[in-house]
């Protein structure tokens, strides 16, 4: 069976994110967005999404954006701060939005939400989990990472 589209972009641009079936859509330096279905494998013990998934959703999407926005420099999380507000079951569908709250020389922030599609409102959605993530941005690249942005060059909406 062939990778979708999204699929295999999300497998070129973040492995943990595609391990647990993630897929991103939109690849911007203002805006990062994907999915993901809940499954038994981004769990925790009681069956609802694991508060680290959303972390990792959160930090690989501003990670990606903040990398684009500050023209390909290596970035580096400083800090992730995220509140969940309610739970999101096996099967649900998640969305997640990326954007830059604050494009420093040196620094970062983006905002990262994630919410639940609502089946019982046709296409409503209901807020799951609001990150904020602080970024060191202006770090050199080595000789031997100069290619990591390519990947985000190639699917990258600039």
């Amino acid at each position: 069976m062939a990778l979708s589209s999204s699929n295999s972009k999300t497998a070129e641009l973040d492995a943990p994110l595609h391990a647990l079936g993630f897929e991103i859509e939109e690849v911007s330096p203002s805006r990062m967005t994907g999915r993901l279905v809940v499954t038994p494998v981004c769990v925790q013990p009681f069956k609802v999404l694991h508060g680290g998934v959303s972390a990792l959703i959160a930090e690989g999407l501003a990670s990606m954006g903040a990398h684009m926005a500050s023209g390909y420099s290596r970035v580096a999380g400083m800090q992730l701060s995220i509140s969940h507000f309610r739970s999101a079951a096996v099967g649900d569908t998640i969305l997640a939005r990326a954007v830059p709250v604050h494009i420093g020389r040196s620094t970062q922030v983006w905002e990262v939400k994630l919410w639940k599609m609502d089946t019982s409102t046709q296409g409503g959605e209901l807020q799951v989990a609001e990150a904020r993530v602080s970024l060191l941005c202006n770090l050199p690249v080595s000789d031997e990472m100069k290619n990591v942005g390519e990947s985000l060059r190639k699917y990258s909406k600039l």
